[in-house]
């Protein structure tokens, strides 16, 4: 443990510069630092010499803030996406037609029109109400973009507000 205390004390604040150019983040720089000489200490007996142990360390930190940020991403992602489909969810709550679909009659009537729509109106006004997928995988399933499914979505919703008499 004595040879592992050396090499922190020399190689600390080098591999915390290294991430510190990395991240501009302190936070970060410390946390990654931190978790660079837990593996270097698990790994400690694999360090062969062919390069100095400086190198060797901020090879271990590169990776860790790689992945550190890789997986920051997926939760700005998951929660943007969360946000998105808050949004949705409060677009179909206020939807007159999917509260007109609750009521049986008006349900009967919407399929009824719902079953004379031509493709894709049909399938993507299926996919988003009744399936409530999002309108980027219905985008991505046409292999179009959101927005288009968005757009199909809305005129398929009109002609059946439209052939139902404004419901």
């Amino acid at each position: 443990m004595n040879e592992f205390e050396e090499i922190y004390g020399k190689y600390m604040k080098a591999v915390y510069n290294f991430i510190m150019k990395l991240s501009d983040d302190s936070h970060v720089a410390e946390e990654i630092t931190q978790q660079t000489f837990v593996i270097a200490l698990e790994k400690l007996d694999t360090f062969r010499g062919e390069c100095k142990m400086s190198v060797w360390l901020c090879q271990i930190a590169k990776h860790e803030y790689f992945a550190w940020e890789k997986k920051m991403k997926r939760r700005r992602a998951h929660s943007a996406g969360q946000v998105m489909e808050q949004r949705q969810q409060r677009e179909r709550d206020k939807d007159g037609l999917v509260n007109a679909m609750i009521d049986r009659e008006n349900y009967e009537r919407v399929m009824e029109v719902w079953h004379r729509l031509p493709e894709p109106y049909k399938e993507v006004f299926m996919l988003h109400t009744m399936a409530e997928m999002p309108y980027e995988d219905i985008g991505k399933l046409f292999k179009k973009s959101a927005n288009w499914s968005r757009v199909v979505y809305y005129r398929a919703k009109k002609m059946i507000i439209e052939e139902l008499g404004g419901v």
